[in-house]
């Protein structure tokens, strides 16, 4: 039987190469949590986080309001350190998570930058 060691390695080594088989361009989300080393918990708060910023979202757009970059910039502040902000909202897009949100959020960002 293999050491508690060997097993780990053999596990690192098969995530290198499940990780270069991901199709980045599918699944850009899941590339770059697996990328960042991310635990199930982690990616479950962000997940929780964009779902509570989605419903955040449509109740406010609901509301009659035009100006969401409070939900951005509490987003920015919550989301997981390892995560790039304009990277995971566009990895999001490209995955078709939450995209009236992560539309909003590309579209603020994009006028930020214009300034």
């Amino acid at each position: 039987m293999s050491t508690l060691e060997e097993r780990i390695a053999k596990l690192e080594y098969y995530h290198s190469l499940l990780l270069q088989m991901i199709d980045r361009e599918k699944k850009p989300f899941y590339y770059l949590i697996m990328q960042a080393g991310l635990t199930k918990e982690e990616v479950d708060e962000t997940l929780k986080l964009c779902e509570t910023l989605s419903e955040e979202y449509e109740k406010q757009k609901a509301e009659g309001l035009i100006v969401f970059t409070p939900l951005l910039t509490h987003f920015a502040g919550m989301l997981h350190p390892k995560l790039p902000l304009e990277q995971t909202i566009d990895a999001l897009l490209k995955q078709q998570m939450f995209v009236p949100l992560m539309t909003e959020f590309q579209q603020l960002l994009q006028k930020l930058d214009e300034l």
